[in-house]
C-alpha cells in the first residue's frame, strides 16, 4: 500500500451493505462489500468496518457517499446524513471529504447543511465517472435491493430527478434489485403446472431464491439472511418459492421450480426494460447510446441491453485501465469505486 497521502478509499455507506474500494496511483486495487444491518443503529457500521480489510482501517484519504441516510433509525434524512457523515469523521483514519453530488465534495461538519445533495447521491458520482468515458450513455446500476437508470448526455448525468423521490416519479429510480426484492413484488399470479394461480402475499422468496434456483446469482451477492432464517442452497431456495404457490418443494420437479423461478425473473426483467426504454426515448439521448450495467445485477442489465438493441458496454469494460484489482468487486462496489476514482483525481490536480 502507497503511503496515505498516495491512496484514496472510496466509501458507500448503505443500508443493508457497506462498500469499499481501495485506490492507489489512480487505480482501483481492491473493491470489497460487507453486510452492515444499519436499520439496528449506527453501531451496525463499526461492525462493517471491523468486518473489512485491514486496508480499510488503515490511514488514507477518504472519500463517502451513502444511501444508509434513509434507514429507519433515522428521524428524516438530514439525521441521517449527519449521523453517518459524523461516524466516518470519526472512525476512519485520516481526512475526509463527503460526496454531494451536484455540490462536490464537502466537509463532514457541512454535510448536514446540504443533505439534500448528499442524501442518496452514489448514483450521481458512479455517471459522473462514466460520463467521463462515454458521453452519451444509460448507466443502469442494479443492486441487491435498487436500480438506478440514469441517463448521460454530454459527459454528465442527465437525470431529470435528483432526491429518490424524484427520481422514483421520473422512473430513474426502480425499487427492485436481484437480491432482496420479495418475488411477490413482481407479480401476484404465476403460471405453475400448466395453470395460472394466485400468490401468497408473504414474503416467503425473495429473488435471490429465484437468481440462484437459475443459476445466475453472483457469488457473494447475497450476503443477508434468506427469508426463513435458513440456508441458501438451491433445494432450501426451491422450498422458499414453492411456499409463494401454497406447495411444498416435493410437490413437483426441479424443472417446475426452474420454470417459476424463470417467471419472476422476466417480470423483474420487463420492469425494467420499460423504464429503460421510457428514458431512450427522451430526445436528448442519441438512438446509438450504449448501456453501462453494473452492480450485482449487472447480468440482468447484459440481458436488458439484447432486448432494446443497444450496444452493452459494463462500468468494468469501461474503467478497463483504472481497475487494478477483482473487476467483479469494482461492479458490484461501482459508487465507491467512482467517488474513490474522482477524489483521487481532484486530490492530484
Amino acid at each position: 500500500m502507497l503511503s496515505p497521502a498516495q491512496t484514496t478509499i472510496g466509501w458507500d455507506l448503505g443500508g443493508v451493505h457497506v462498500k469499499a474500494a481501495l485506490v492507489e496511483a489512480g487505480r482501483v486495487v481492491a473493491a470489497v462489500q460487507v453486510p452492515c444491518p444499519l436499520w439496528q443503529g449506527v453501531p451496525a457500521l463499526d461492525q462493517a468496518l471491523a468486518a473489512l480489510p485491514d486496508w480499510a482501517r488503515g490511514e488514507a484519504r477518504h472519500a463517502v457517499t451513502m444511501t444508509g441516510e434513509l434507514t429507519d433509525c433515522f428521524a428524516d434524512r438530514r439525521e441521517g446524513v449527519a449521523a453517518l457523515s459524523g461516524w466516518a469523521a470519526a472512525r476512519l483514519a485520516g481526512p475526509v471529504r463527503i460526496y454531494a453530488g451536484r455540490s462536490g465534495f464537502v466537509a463532514p461538519e457541512a454535510a448536514a447543511a446540504v443533505a439534500a445533495d448528499v442524501a442518496s447521491a452514489n448514483w450521481h458520482a458512479t455517471a459522473a465517472l462514466a460520463g467521463r468515458r462515454a458521453p452519451d450513455a444509460l448507466l443502469i446500476d442494479i443492486g441487491s435491493t435498487t436500480t438506478d437508470l440514469i441517463p448521460i448526455v454530454g459527459g454528465r448525468p442527465a437525470a431529470t430527478g435528483y432526491s429518490d423521490a424524484e427520481r422514483l416519479e421520473t422512473g430513474e429510480l426502480v425499487y427492485t434489485g436481484v437480491v432482496r426484492t420479495p418475488v411477490i413484488a413482481l407479480a401476484d399470479h404465476a403460471p405453475f403446472g400448466g395453470r395460472r394461480t394466485r400468490l401468497m402475499t408473504e414474503t416467503f422468496a425473495h429473488m435471490a431464491d429465484a437468481y440462484r434456483i437459475l443459476g445466475l446469482l453472483p457469488e457473494g451477492a447475497d450476503q443477508q439472511a434468506s427469508g426463513d432464517r435458513k440456508g441458501k442452497s438451491v433445494a432450501e431456495s426451491e422450498t422458499r418459492l414453492a411456499r409463494i404457490v401454497g406447495r411444498d418443494r416435493a410437490e413437483a420437479p426441479g424443472s417446475a421450480w426452474a420454470l417459476l423461478a424463470g417467471h419472476f425473473a422476466e417480470a423483474q426483467l420487463r420492469l425494467l426494460h420499460d423504464a429503460a426504454a421510457l428514458l431512450l426515448g427522451r430526445p436528448d439521448i442519441s438512438e446509438t447510446a450504449p448501456l453501462i450495467p453494473c452492480g450485482a445485477g449487472a447480468f440482468l442489465g447484459r440481458r436488458l441491453a439484447d432486448r432494446l438493441g443497444r450496444a452493452c458496454v459494463p462500468l468494468i469494460a469501461l474503467l478497463e485501465d483504472r481497475v487494478a484489482g477483482s473487476r467483479e468487486g469494482v461492479s458490484t462496489c461501482g459508487p465507491a469505486a467512482a467517488v474513490g476514482l474522482i477524489a483521487a483525481e481532484e486530490t492530484v490536480a
